[in-house]
């Protein structure tokens, strides 16, 4: 926009040079980027801008969330109001971008006349920007607590679908968990979560009977762009979930690769008892406690009877024993379980990043650190946002002492779960090895502020609980510290991960005594990752300590003799 240039429109003047609007002769404040957006549209009225365009124009070079343009809009309308005629200045086009659709003068010494500048030239080309879609859980309507499961394997498998389309970015499910059985308007999830457009839908189901109806709204103005319902049989549920990826993106004008439809439309298993128990595992696969981990194991294997080719089956196997062995039972048996599921999940299905995540945390507790960061890294090139993917690569090199790559990958986790706050812990705890204090109290903030979100929809969760600790003592905070330690040991005192995290945070506090008692009951208990221990930042108050030399020489000599 020339910078000497004068608009009117309406009651407003709008002055480029003096970056100031009026209404009546009365200044009307803006916001920077507010005012450079009415600028464009103002000198363009009548024309349909595209959101991408105005990005380009508004953050040359730069990729943002499309939310911080809406917010733009948002604040120019309640400034502007509505035009004589009841019209609002600034129209929007759903789903493509927005018009000024007031007439406009620009005034110039020879008196005013109607604006006419020709299109800009064409910004440098940026990477496309992908719309984000958030999937909201279905409602159970079934009228059945037990049908929760089904519910929630529904929604993370329509979020599966849609992140095989490269051109939409998913809001991770971990994220959705806040808005799980609390409704809230469609532009406050969109806001919250930066979210272009939102899914909602329910399920009901009856006997071999399936009906699900869901709707894609745009969470600038809460218009639905999509609806529909599905009456179906139960062994319809996969063709359901591929029409309702491919309705979404035709309402998206997304066009699909061959290679995306294939994916979508690729079934993993022929057999809807099959599907059943393997939905009923992954919700207590989530869960990560010692008896929920054997008890989704179980499910997971009854799939495999049922369907011996099901391989997200074989990669829930593989990640329940993976996590056993890390956590719970470093045992031989554990171990080989989850080194044998997940190279039978990778044959049978290559072109799942699931299943190459699996075998790559397989092969890492293993210690085959190569063969697991080629497992990771393919993982990661089929999805970039897989969190699994990033978070457990980043252990496998924090294990071998690589703090600077495993920082580098926590953040991606975080980045691919902006709700996870278990990522963040740990890159603070790569910061703190590496001796770098002030990025790891800026990262323990953000890591506490995630947990107190999380705490206040889930209170009894004691992994949030004892890291909440962690993060105070990181803080400096060290008798809040010691209360969420010790609140954390009364509600699970046997679990060996409780244990081990709770003896971090005492040996942070320096109550040696106490992380000493804590660390020797969970090696008791089962507990075995001896390369985190040695590289854990935690334990340098304790590391010379006789009795915890004791017990890393004796976790040594119980390896040899395997």
């Amino acid at each position: 926009m020339p910078r000497s240039a004068v608009y009117r429109f309406g009651p407003f003047e709008l002055d480029g040079a003096e970056y100031r609007l009026q209404r009546n002769g009365v200044e009307v404040p803006l916001q920077l980027k507010a005012f450079e957006t009415l600028c464009i549209l103002v000198e363009r009225a009548g024309r349909l801008l595209t959101k991408d365009d105005l990005l380009r124009q508004l953050w040359p070079g730069t990729i943002v969330e499309e939310n911080n343009l809406n917010k733009n809009i948002s604040m120019l309308r309640k400034a502007l109001g509505e035009c004589a005629d009841g019209q609002s200045y600034i129209e929007t086009v759903p789903r493509v971008g927005y018009r000024f659709a007031a007439q406009v003068e620009q005034v110039s010494a020879a008196g005013p006349t109607l604006v006419i500048v020709p299109e800009p030239p064409p910004a440098p080309s940026a990477p496309p920007r992908r719309k984000s879609v958030a999937v909201l859980y279905f409602e159970n309507l079934s009228g059945d607590r037990e049908d929760e499961y089904f519910r929630d394997g529904m929604t993370e498998d329509v979020i599966t679908e849609l992140e095989k389309i490269r051109e939409l970015r998913l809001v991770p499910r971990t994220s959705m968990l806040a808005f799980r059985d609390k409704p809230a308007p469609i532009t406050q999830v969109g806001e919250q979560l930066c979210a272009d457009f939102v899914m909602e839908g329910s399920v009901r189901r009856a006997g071999d009977r399936l009906r699900i109806t869901a709707r894609l709204a745009e969470t600038n103005s809460g218009h639905s762009v999509w609806a529909e319902r599905y009456d179906r049989r139960l062994e319809d549920v996969f063709a359901i979930q591929d029409e309702i990826a491919q309705s979404i993106a035709l309402a998206l004008r997304v066009v699909l690769t061959d290679k995306e439809k294939s994916e979508i439309e690729k079934v993993p298993t022929s057999n809807i008892q099959a599907y059943d128990y393997y939905l009923r595992g992954r919700q207590f696969l989530y869960q990560l406690r010692c008896p929920t981990l054997e008890f989704a194991r179980q499910m997971f294997a009854r799939a495999i009877v049922i369907d011996a080719n099901y391989a997200r089956a074989y990669a829930g196997v593989a990640d329940c024993s993976s996590f056993l062995y890390m956590w719970f039972a470093a045992t031989e048996d554990n171990l080989r379980e989850a080194l044998s599921a997940s190279r039978r999940a990778v044959e049978l299905d290559s072109e799942s990043p699931v299943t190459h995540a699996s075998l790559g945390l397989a092969l890492f507790l293993s210690k085959d650190y190569e063969a697991a960061r080629n497992e990771f890294e393919t993982a990661l090139g089929l999805c970039t946002e897989l969190f699994e993917a990033y978070f457990f690569y980043g252990r496998s090199c924090f294990a071998q002492g690589q703090f600077e790559k495993a920082a580098e990958l926590f953040l991606k986790a975080s980045q691919a779960s902006p709700a996870d706050y278990q990522a963040l812990s740990l890159r603070a705890l790569c910061f703190r090895a590496l001796r770098r204090d002030a990025e790891a109290r800026q990262a323990y903030q953000e890591c506490l502020r995630k947990i107190e979100n999380h705490l206040q929809l889930n209170p009894d969760d004691v992994r949030a609980v004892y890291m909440k600790s962690g993060s105070l003592a990181g803080l400096g905070e060290h008798a809040l510290a010691l209360e969420w330690s010790d609140r954390a040991l009364s509600m699970d005192p046997e679990e060996p991960s409780v244990l081990y995290n709770v003896a971090c945070n005492y040996s942070l506090l320096n109550a040696t005594d106490k992380a000493l008692d804590c660390i020797e009951k969970a090696f008791d208990k089962g507990f075995g990752h001896k390369e985190w221990m040695e590289h854990d930042p935690d334990f340098a108050s304790i590391k010379n300590h006789s009795r915890f030399k004791a017990l890393m020489r004796g976790l040594a000599a119980a390896r040899a003799a395997c």
